[in-house]
């Protein structure tokens, strides 16, 4: 069935077989015990040890083992099963914001920030798409958490803490899977080595590890220009030959290669001192977006016939490449009643990508640029700096505290450049000097942003049952944006990048958030708590030149288009964790509002359409968490969760979207926000279903088969699906594994997406783009030439066979 026609209240992609064999395997690890109950997973997201069932705080958590099993190695696979996480999976061409409690007002398109929450590695700000290879556990933290974290956030954080090296044990483990994918004429596979060898016993040791990962694509290019500035890319689509002639079909585009590699060494200095250092590197290169255009087009679109499922018809192919490096030191030092942590980091990271842009040009500045079909070359490269310092009381007293300062240092530089090959020849018989030939439009510059924070909680137990924590931040920042951008072809004639006017937006603030946890211990099995948390997020400089009077550039930014302001969230939650049945079975739930004030809302700029970021106002979240699990019948673990989270606008935002006039003096057409209006991007409802049966066979080897099932809602591609906004259905997946494995190896059979379910997950432009919607100024008939909205698809089922096998030397 078609995403078009699915139901209202339909599911996410992998997670549940995922969720259910979270239990289901820690059950097993228990059951090999002479046990039936659930494995205790032990967490640091709140700086101090415990379990996820003794944290006063909303966590979830997922061990390494299950992630191996379960094929979770993306921020997109840990999100589809813990309730009120959102991450739209768009593929490995472009990333998507992290929304929580659907706190996000961004189009349901190519995301332009890192959305919402905080990300981790250990104790390490860090903000990139990592695989998740050797990995020990995942802990998702919902709630603000600048009091605990150094990076402040709006809605929560991710941490990924990786397997350490071992100081006794000489090891090397081998992982390889191979899988099919539907609608592709390849086979995936995915390569891994772990090796872990002690220098001196005890004291120090090293870990090394290496993984290639390989995609095969399911989306096909099948409208690709043969020779740019000479094929055409409207020929006469009933005359075969023509087609041929100009145009040709790349099959399965959306490949992925991903090559990560790790060193890791641990040093255990005395009693009381111990280092890690890590070095991690990843090259991903992408062939193409994961972007269905069926049912799409407008019906006048010639293509609209000939375009089918899994299929697009972009007039360039759309490759990226992205490479990371991060150097972390961490130290731990024991002072007796105090421990203190210094975390540095380090990290930097480089992209090239390239994607059509011919529609761009031709609806939001000229019509005639879809004479010559144009593409951007995108091009980015930034490092980072961070120190964290932190206390940490360790006592037995009635009192406890946390104490930390933080500091970061980073720049982004970018450059970005439209062609438009043959444009050159055809408008100044070649009598043309300029950057690049054929350069139609070029934005560089660079973003400079500093952060420092002091941080810190105070718990007091008042009583045995009662403990009381009130945290604070203090934070300023500061970001400095320059930047410039040209239209060659159109009015100047720019020959070196000297000749580029450069804008400067300098943007600074600087304020306090606070904390207040009470948590009440009923019984042994039962806490309750209750939280008030304020969040807050960097503002900034758009980095595009300020229009003049008249406005003469074509791309330019109005007074509220230059820069935008910090917001802030203040999430009240009351929750409640309950173990029964000598841990069998566990209850949590959790009901939450949270105030949203200035939110900050990826836009467009009214002249040249060029991404920005501006505020639109103020904005609410109301809902709650629930989730289950239970060993209670022998041999079998079941997981259940569902999230609600009704996400609005609580004042009108006027000229949200706003589109420029013909003549570019005035706006013509403008989309209010209203109070009301439901935000973009995350569902209301979420579900996870899991069942896990395991038992011996096979003279003592165990057998675990699972099966789980996502679901969520509808999800809003614009606030109030104002501007030609749509609602893409709400869908579900299934999924099936089964494991046979004895002490050192194991054998897993999956199917993801067990029934092939195609559904969308996200969108690229919106109806109006297709010529579909009166969105379009008058004067532009562009319905037989745009084609660039479409949807982003989950991926089609996959059938795969995994082996791990591990050697102890």
């Amino acid at each position: 069935m078609y995403a078009t026609s699915a139901p209202i209240f339909k599911s996410s992609v992998i997670s549940l077989a995922i969720a259910a064999s979270f239990l289901s395997s820690s059950a097993i690890s228990e059951e090999k015990k002479g046990l039936n109950e659930i494995e205790k997973i032990e967490v640091t997201a709140s700086r101090r040890s415990g379990t996820v069932q003794e944290v006063p705080m909303n966590i979830s958590a997922l061990d390494g083992d299950i992630m191996k099993q379960q094929n979770i190695y993306t921020p997109e696979d840990v999100a589809r099963w813990v309730p009120g996480l959102t991450i739209a999976d768009q593929g490995g061409r472009e990333g998507a914001s992290i929304i929580v409690r659907g706190l996000n007002t961004n189009s349901s398109d190519r995301s332009a920030d890192g959305g919402t929450v905080a990300t981790y590695l250990g104790d390490i700000a860090f903000d990139s798409d990592l695989r998740l290879t050797d990995i020990q556990r995942v802990e998702v933290l919902i709630g603000p958490q600048g009091t605990l974290y150094g990076t402040g956030s709006l809605g929560g954080a991710i941490r990924y803490i990786l397997n350490e090296p071992a100081l006794d044990e000489t090891t090397v483990n081998l992982a390889f899977d191979t899988f099919a994918l539907a609608e592709s004429d390849d086979l995936g596979t995915e390569a891994g080595v772990v090796f872990n060898l002690p220098l001196i016993e005890d004291e120090l040791a090293v870990r090394f590890n290496l993984n290639h990962f390989s995609s095969p694509g399911f989306i096909d290019y099948t409208q690709v220009l043969k020779e740019p500035g000479v094929s055409s890319a409207d020929p006469d689509w009933q005359n075969e030959s023509d087609v041929n002639a100009n145009l040709k079909t790349v099959k399965d585009a959306n490949t992925e290669e991903t090559f990560t590699a790790r060193t890791a060494i641990k040093w255990v200095l005395s009693d009381n001192v111990e280092a890690m250092l890590n070095y991690i590197y990843q090259n991903k290169k992408v062939g193409g977006n994961s972007i269905d255009q069926f049912n799409t087009l407008s019906a006048d679109n010639p293509l609209s016939s000939i375009i089918q499922l899994y299929q697009n018809s972009m007039r360039y192919e759309e490759p990226g490449e992205q490479t990371d490096e991060l150097l972390s030191l961490e130290l731990m030092v024991d002072l007796g009643s105090v421990n203190l942590v210094s975390a540095t980091g380090y990290s930097k990271f480089e992209q090239t990508g390239q994607r059509d842009q011919t529609d761009l040009l031709m609806q939001d500045i000229w019509s005639g640029y879809g004479e010559f079909p144009a593409y951007t070359r995108d091009y980015g490269e930034g490092d980072s700096l961070s120190q964290e310092f932190r206390l940490v009381s360790d006592t037995d007293s009635d009192f406890s505290w946390i104490a930390g300062v933080f500091y970061s240092d980073s720049q982004y530089d970018f450059d970005d450049r439209e062609y438009m090959p043959g444009a050159t020849l055809a408008w100044y018989n070649d009598d043309y000097e300029s950057l690049d030939y054929d350069l139609e439009y070029i934005a560089t510059g660079y973003n400079k942003s500093k952060e420092s924070a002091v941080f810190g909680e105070f718990t007091y137990s008042a009583t045995d049952k009662l403990e009381v924590t009130v945290g604070t931040r203090l934070y300023k920042y500061e970001v400095n944006t320059v930047s410039a951008a040209a239209a060659p072809l159109d009015v100047d004639n720019i020959i070196t990048k000297d000749d580029l006017q450069y804008e400067t937006v300098n943007a600074d603030d600087s304020g306090s958030l606070f904390k207040l946890n009470l948590s009440y211990q009923l019984d042994d099995n039962i806490l309750g708590y209750f939280t008030v948390s304020e969040g807050f997020r960097l503002g900034g400089g758009n980095g595009i030149i300020a229009c003049t009077t008249p406005v003469t550039a074509q791309v330019c930014a109005l007074p509220n288009e230059v820069e935008f302001e910090s917001d802030t969230t203040q999430n009240t939650e009351i929750g409640l964790k309950s173990t029964w049945f000598n841990n069998k079975l566990h209850f949590n739930a959790a009901i939450f509002n949270v105030d949203w004030n200035d939110a900050q809302i990826s836009a467009a700029t009214v002249y040249g359409a060029e991404p920005i970021t501006l505020n639109a106002g103020q904005a609410k979240s109301q809902g709650i968490e629930l989730s289950t699990r239970t060993t209670l019948i022998k041999n079998w673990a079941i997981f259940a969760s569902f999230s609600y989270a009704k996400a609005e606008l609580t004042e009108d935002a006027p000229f949200l979207f706003k589109v420029a006039s013909e003549t570019g003096s005035e706006l013509q057409n403008f989309y209010d926000g209203e109070k009301g209006d439901r935000l973009p991007g995350a569902p209301e409802k979420q579900a996870t279903f899991g069942v896990n049966y395991q038992n011996e066979v096979f003279d003592n080897k165990l057998l675990s088969v699972n099966y789980g099932l996502t679901a969520q809602s509808d999800v809003y591609t614009k606030v109030g699906l104002k501007a030609d906004g749509e609602s893409l259905p709400g869908y579900a997946v299934s999924n099936l594994s089964a494991t046979i494995s004895d002490d050192n190896w194991s054998v897993t059979a999956y199917v993801n997406n067990l029934f092939d379910k195609y559904a969308y997950s996200a969108n690229r432009r919106d109806p109006s783009w297709s010529g579909n919607s009166v969105f379009d100024s008058e004067n532009k008939d562009l319905s037989e030439l745009s084609r660039t909205y479409g949807h982003y698809v989950i991926q089609p089922r996959s059938v795969g066979v995994k082996f791990n096998y591990l050697f102890e030397l």
